[in-house]
């Protein structure tokens, strides 16, 4: 075939062409395949089920969704992922409250997942769950609250009904009284169906859900006019926002247009946060750290449910929240709202209106003065005493003016007022005395206000009197002087942080809440969580685990690195929030700071090293009469864990009646500042007659057990401050001699552990020796193996080669016996055609006989009948003519 197509180039080309088309086929069917590892996505199934009533759309048909949207007027649009462990969980809370309001609201699920639909190719979600929700044609309001199912129908609840109806005197109390920020609309519906500016009103309220999705600014609007006047509302159209600490505004329309967005936006800035929710989302967040920078903030977690209609725990809450803030009481443009729920009918006597609506007279300054704490240095060195003074500015010495309407401490005046006393600071301290000095002195900037300071010694401890529950002004006698003249007077009204201890009657229990937060440098921020979702912050804090009762309070202040834990024993309501919030404000606060324990690490006296925990650790350091080696470690310093075996026979060497070895955990434990450390390892030594005096170990020492046993030994043999007596020094020497012996004992033990280990080397010497033979009859076994090996493979090779010669000559066999039975099956086929020649021949021969014989009778009849020789001479020629004729061609046949 090569000759073949060398002889013709058009068939070579032809073929070339041919394998050129079958590579290509062949290599598309390789790609096709390729492409065919790759699934395809599998077409989306329901997500909710059938009997759901919300509207499954899981093939993402978005222009659907908004057909429907059009024939509805509130609208809640759920998108999910099928795979999305939180669109599964909120799944069930859709359907909950589908099951409840899918007679005025329309449910719709999307699956924004499939690639194939048009939410997908639309819509870009960086998370899933999201639900959108729609009023008319506002929107989208998205929800980003908690995924349960009341807190999603509160948040429908409010879209579907954005602004309160406010109908009488009572609703109208009820509404200002609640902690969250109120705006109230008054328009009057008399003279059209929609007065102006309503529908603008309305939107604010759902513009303000849409920024803010805790929905902590609530809209009301008034109908009445004679309710609109309790609030100063008298044109149609007002807008009023209620302010509890601060005074309530107005909307000006005459300065911003009277739009949604900037009714919305005035809200928005202008409101009084007094107490705020918070709902961390469960991801990363900056929310808590953002909000505890702000300073001290006091945390309450308690069940919440947002679908009850009362609030019992709240409303106290809220009560003490108000107090807590209600800085002026004086508030201009504020009613008093207490008269608001005398009557429910809208119906009631102008009279009484007008004398209702008349402000109350504003409080004396005197009576709530303006004070500022302030601690002298010590007179001395050496003095263990502070003169704490309290300075107050009062206005209403001389010519009083008719009225004062400064609703808060000037911060210019209680400068003034420092200026001056530093100025006369001298005249003021005292060694030591048990009465409370107070002197006057004229301002400098007006002929109506003055200075007072009261002063009094206190002790450094001044805390010591915390745990015996009594203040350390018992009777205190109070003296009063103008200008340096001492008298009696009873109008000094100390600061709220000292005023327990400069009034005999007056101790942290009753001292008064209202306005502490602007008459103390730890103004608290007030925070709520909702302890059914966020109790695991709690637990964080300290609560208890095992309580059923999922109520708790905690102030943390991150300044300070600190944070208070309210008894769990007591149970969380008013008054116990008022004491926790008032313990923290004084100046030395009872509060005992609240240390995280790590739970996993028990007290187990059986260990040589004592574990000490946040709990343990005044026990074990302070209040043991050991001297006491404590090491400070962490889990993932490697270099701590490097040292345990040297504390470990540390711990064996020194004696246990008079050492204790212990080791903490910073990572899981705190400790007090003053014991804080920020390298680790840190070694500790607490003499046992001088705790308070602990020795830190060098750090540009090495770590080993010598300079341990050499640092300890040092320390703990100083001598006291006092001399040391015959009895200390024969209690000296018998610890000493003690010492001594246990060191005796503990080198005996170590000779013993030495003699083992030289008995241990011989023994592990022979176990050497034996396996060194053993090494050498296996390398010579080794040598052996390797021979025979070389061997079996050199006969191997051989007998490789007469397989392969063999191999060869039986092909060469093979070959000829081809030939051979190739020739005898030639041989075969002449043979047959022989014979087929022969069996021809003699058939030729047999008709010739034959003829000859017919020839011959036909002569004798021939002879009879005269018949004359010359034909029968021509017949025999014919005859002979046809055998040689017939001669020949077999001859050709066989040539053939």
């Amino acid at each position: 075939r090569a000759a073949l197509m060398a002889r013709r180039p058009e068939v070579l080309c032809g073929a070339a062409i041919v394998l050129g088309c079958a590579f290509l086929v062949a290599l598309k069917v390789t790609c096709s395949r390729a492409k065919d590892v790759t699934m395809p996505a599998k077409l989306p199934v329901s997500f909710f089920s059938t009997r759901s009533p919300v509207v499954d759309l899981f093939r993402g048909q978005l222009e659907y969704a908004e057909q429907l949207r059009q024939d509805s007027e509130i609208v809640l649009y759920f998108f999910y992922a099928p795979w999305c462990g939180q669109s599964i969980a909120a799944r069930e809370e859709i359907e909950h409250v589908a099951s409840r309001l899918s007679d005025q609201v329309l449910f719709v699920a999307i699956n924004c997942w499939w690639n194939q639909g048009k939410c997908r190719k639309q819509k870009h979600f960086f998370y899933f769950p999201v639900i959108h929700l729609y009023h008319r044609s506002f929107g989208p309001i998205e929800y980003k609250g908690p995924m349960s199912a009341v807190y999603i129908e509160k948040f429908v609840r409010r879209v579907m009904t954005p602004l309160l109806y406010i109908s009488s005197r009572s609703k109208l109390l009820d509404f200002l009284s609640n902690y969250e920020p109120g705006v109230v609309g008054y328009f009057e519906f008399n003279a059209s169906p929609q007065p102006p500016g309503y529908l603008t009103f309305f939107t604010s309220a759902l513009h303000a859900l849409k920024k803010d999705y805790l929905g902590t600014i609530r809209f009301g609007v008034i109908t009445d006019k004679r309710v609109a006047q309790e609030i100063s509302l008298e044109h149609s159209g007002s807008v009023y926002l209620h302010r509890h600490a601060n005074t309530s505004l107005i909307y000006p329309k005459d300065i911003m247009n009277y739009t949604a967005e900037n009714i919305c936006k005035w809200a928005l800035e202008n409101r009084e946060m007094l107490i705020r929710w918070l709902r961390p989302h469960g991801g990363k967040s900056l929310l808590l750290n953002n909000e505890l920078k702000k300073g001290p903030a006091l945390l309450i977690f308690i069940p919440y449910n947002p679908l009850a209609e009362i609030h019992p725990l709240l409303d106290e809450i809220t009560k003490v929240a108000l107090e807590y803030h209600k800085c002026n009481r004086s508030q201009a443009a504020e009613p008093d709202l207490q008269h608001l729920g005398d009557t429910d009918s809208p119906a009631f006597d102008s009279s009484v209106t007008d004398a209702h609506l008349k402000l109350p007279e504003p409080f004396s300054i005197t009576k709530y003065p303006c004070c500022n704490t302030v601690v002298l240095p010590q007179w001395h060195s050496i003095s263990r005493t502070h003169n704490v003074c309290e300075l107050c500015v009062n206005q209403t010495l001389g010519v009083k003016p008719n009225k004062v309407h400064v609703p808060h401490c000037n911060f210019l005046e209680i400068e003034a007022a420092l200026d001056s006393f530093y100025l006369q600071e001298h005249t003021f301290f005292q060694v030591i005395s048990n009465t409370i000095e107070c002197s006057n002195f004229l301002s400098f900037y007006s002929p109506f206000s003055y200075y007072t300071a009261c002063c009094r010694t206190v002790n450094r401890h001044f805390l010591s009197f915390i745990s015996s529950e009594k203040t350390i002004f018992q009777t205190p006698k109070v003296a009063f002087s103008s200008h340096g003249k001492k008298d009696n007077t009873q109008f000094s009204i100390p600061h709220i942080e000292d005023r327990n201890c400069f009034i005999p009657d007056l101790n942290i229990s009753n001292m008064n809440i209202t306005g502490l937060s602007c008459r103390t440098n730890k103004t608290l921020n007030l925070y709520l969580l909702d302890s059914n979702l966020f109790w695991i912050y709690a637990e964080r804090l300290g609560a208890s685990r095992s309580t059923h009762l999922k109520e708790f309070a905690a102030i943390v202040d991150m300044k300070e690195e600190v944070h208070y834990v309210l008894d769990q024993n007591q149970s969380l309501v008013g008054s116990t929030l008022e004491n926790f919030i008032k313990n923290f404000s004084v100046l030395y606060s009872p509060l005992k700071r609240h240390l995280v324990d790590d739970p996993s690490a028990p007290f187990q006296e059986q260990h040589v090293l004592t574990e000490v925990t946040t709990h343990t650790f005044h026990e074990t350091v302070f209040s043991s009469e050991k001297n006491v080696v404590l090491l400070y470690y962490a889990q993932w310093c490697g270099f701590c864990a490097s040292l345990n075996h040297i504390f470990i026979q540390l711990a064996r060497l020194l004696p246990p009646d008079n050492f204790t070895v212990a080791r903490i955990d910073v990572t899981r434990n705190d400790l007090p500042w003053e014991f804080m450390t920020d390298r680790l390892p840190t070694i500790l030594f607490f003499p046992h007659q001088r705790k308070e005096q602990s020795v830190k170990f060098p750090e540009d020492f090495s770590v080993n057990l010598p300079n341990l046993l050499k640092f300890i030994l040092h320390h703990s043999s100083l001598s006291a401050s006092e001399p040391c007596t015959k009895e200390c020094q024969h209690k000296e020497s018998v610890l000493q001699q003690g010492h001594i012996s246990h060191l005796e004992r503990e080198i005996q033990k170590l000779r013993s552990e030495i003699r083992a280990l030289h008995q241990a080397h011989d023994q592990l010497e022979a176990q050497l020796s034996e396996a060194r033979r053993d090494e050498q009859r296996l390398q010579q076994q080794k040598h052996t193996l390797e021979k025979q090996h070389k061997t079996l493979q050199l006969h191997s090779e051989q007998l490789q080669a007469t397989y392969d010669q063999k191999n060869q000559e039986l092909l060469e066999m093979a070959e000829k016996l081809q030939e051979l039975a190739d020739a005898s099956e030639n041989l075969l086929k002449e043979n047959a055609l022989l014979r087929i020649l022969v069996a021809s021949r003699e058939g030729k021969v047999q008709s010739r006989d034959e003829i000859k014989e017919s020839l011959h009778s036909e002569q004798i009849l021939s002879e009879d009948n005269d018949i004359s020789p010359s034909t029968a001479t021509l017949e025999e020629k014919r005859i002979d003519n046809i055998d040689t004729t017939e001669t020949e061609h077999s001859s050709g046949n066989r040539t053939e």
